[in-house]
């Protein structure tokens, strides 16, 4: 059970991480525009999309949103 711990730790400590570099790139598109040539894409232009798309899916969309967030603000254990 502890193998399994450690992998849970190690997940959530990687979406923290990717979650960060996804702040970093937000912050770096805003300074510089859309061309931030270690980006390698449209940051701010995904997320648009992803909410656009969940907008669109109305009650649907509403619950993922719901999902997500439950995800992200999950209390971390132990």
């Amino acid at each position: 059970m502890e193998r399994f711990d450690d992998v849970v730790k190690w997940i959530k400590k990687m979406t923290e991480a990717g979650v960060a570099l996804v702040a970093l790139a937000i912050v770096l598109q805003i300074l510089f525009g859309k061309v931030v040539p270690f980006i390698g894409g449209d940051v701010i232009g995904s997320i648009t999309s992803v909410v656009a798309a969940l907008g669109a899916q109305g009650l649907v969309g509403l619950a993922a949103v719901g999902v997500i967030y439950a995800i992200f603000t999950r209390p971390l254990t132990r």
